[in-house]
């Protein structure tokens, strides 16, 4: 069993001890799905970290206050700051990562924790600093299946969805063993094993209907990451078995601004002697990266290879069109 499986269980371990009532090793055990010499073991490593499980030796067995808190963390004053800055941008409710407003009380705890002066202090400093994330996907109304798919992935339970497929054109119905859940490109995503498809699947968590949490459950690839699981997508779009190097001279007027920022692991970069930026990349699939240096117009030209550069040019052939219909 890995460590995060451990981890998993034990953070599964103090919930279940938080809900106000009392139990003996055997239930606890019984629930974890582990032997009952183990889960001592755990009781034993959550008692180590200082977290009050406590013993009630009439009813002979086990229970936490449920307002019980992790210990305190000896941080410095950066760890503090970086910390803070972080869960108030980040867990704001306007700009920040949905659903994780909770990020900012625990901003506003650290902050009170502090003494009085140097509270006034960071409270100015981090207000100097933002982040300024990306426009959002709309998700109002989904984070009961967002909370769902976490509960799943930490009790590695399938979930029973109602979904949109923008694939399939139609609202499918599937049973989802989900391994991850992924923010990135402004939203929030589920990856993971569907019945209906029999193979490991993206979902948007925007158009995910309904959801039900189910008692079947679920063993996740021992190799399985998201690393290996997009491949060399240029995003989130892998088209297996069509990897291609691809060849991109960008301009002097946008040269600077691709160099300064990593877009793929792949990459690799050549400057030239009259300003222009040879940019080099391996990609599963054309389709994703020919949006991309669309939005470079005419400063950025495809070298190679000829299936991409046909492509762009059938892309600009066809906004040619809906252009030349104004009179």
């Amino acid at each position: 069993m890995s460590a995060i499986d451990k981890v998993r269980r034990l953070l599964h371990l103090v919930e279940r001890l938080q809900s106000g009532r009392t139990y003996n090793a055997r239930e606890l055990a019984e629930f974890c799905g582990v032997s009952r010499r183990t889960m001592f073991r755990d009781i034993k490593s959550l008692q180590d970290a200082g977290i009050p499980v406590l013993y009630d030796s009439e009813k002979q067995g086990y229970w936490m206050a449920v307002e019980a808190s992790l210990p305190p963390t000896d941080l410095t004053l950066q760890e503090t700051l970086a910390l803070m800055i972080l869960a108030q941008e980040l867990g704001s409710s306007e700009r920040g990562v949905p659903f994780q407003e909770t990020a900012r009380d625990a901003a506003l705890k650290l902050q009170s924790n502090l003494p009085g002066d140097l509270r006034n202090y960071v409270g100015e400093y981090t207000g100097a600093i933002h982040i300024q994330t990306e426009p959002q996907a709309e998700l109002t109304n989904r984070k009961v299946h967002f909370e769902r798919f976490q509960k799943a992935i930490a009790e590695n339970k399938k979930v029973r969805i109602k979904y949109h497929s923008l694939h399939e054109k139609e609202d499918i119905r599937t049973l989802v063993s989900p391994y991850r859940l992924l923010f990135r490109r402004r939203t929030w995503y589920v990856i993971g094993r569907s019945s209906l498809h029999r193979a490991v699947r993206t979902f948007h968590l925007r158009r995910v209907l309904d959801s039900e949490l189910t008692e079947d459950s679920f063993e996740m690839p021992p190799r399985f990451s998201l690393k290996r699981y997009f491949g060399h997508a240029w995003n989130m779009i892998r088209d297996r078995g069509k990897r291609t190097r691809v060849h991109i001279r960008f301009q002097p007027l946008v040269a600077t601004n691709v160099a300064e920022v990593t877009w793929h692991r792949s990459q690799e970069l050549t400057w030239n002697g009259d300003g222009t930026l040879d940019f080099f990349v391996t990609v599963d699939g054309i389709d994703e990266i020919s949006w991309w240096i669309l939005g470079y117009g005419n400063k950025a030209e495809v070298i190679a290879p000829q299936s991409l550069r046909d492509l762009l040019k059938e892309h600009v052939r066809s906004m040619a069109a809906i252009y030349e219909t104004d009179e």
